[in-house]
């Protein structure tokens, strides 16, 4: 890949969800989401609460963020494990830790091919919101809910695994 330099395409911020569900495991099956997406974005949803007193003094609290993300379109496609598992979740309609997957976000413009590149693993909950769909095709568009402490780590491109920094919770 060549070294990126200036504005960053989208294409270099790269997400990806344990497709195996396998929150806490260490073999992880990635799958990278946006092939039917013209956008994903990341809602940090931020807690913040700003306070006037009597005094005319102004505070500010900031509490922390409640990260999600929606993904819609998401077109159901036979042997995509994705799929399978949010057919399964909305078969069984599932409301419980069976949702519960690990998420990673790759900065493609931070490393290369050979050391790795910045990313970092985030357990969440996949969360269908709807099925169906057009006559385009089978529909499951779904909300990703990051919940827990963010790890940071190292992406290997060529063996599509995940090393956590030492310094890492």
């Amino acid at each position: 890949m060549e070294k990126i330099v200036g504005k960053i395409a989208r294409k270099y911020m790269a997400h990806f969800l344990d497709a195996a569900f396998a929150a806490g495991e260490t073999e992880k099956s990635w799958y990278r989401i946006g092939e039917d997406l013209e956008d994903y974005t990341v809602d940090m949803n931020p807690d913040t609460e700003v306070k006037k007193n009597i005094l005319g003094n102004t505070t500010f609290n900031h509490n922390g963020y409640e990260p999600s993300a929606d993904s819609d379109p998401f077109y159901a496609r036979v042997g995509d494990a994705l799929f399978e598992k949010l057919q399964a979740i909305i078969d069984a309609q599932a409301n419980d830790d069976t949702c519960k997957t690990t998420a990673l976000e790759v900065h493609l413009w931070d490393g290369d091919e050979e050391t790795g590149y910045t990313a970092y693993t985030q357990e969440c909950y996949v969360v269908p919101n709807s099925y169906g769909g057009d006559t385009s095709g089978y529909q499951i568009p779904y909300s990703v809910n990051y919940v827990g402490e963010r790890t940071k780590g190292k992406y290997d491109p060529k063996t599509k695994k995940f090393t956590a920094d030492s310094l890492s919770p």
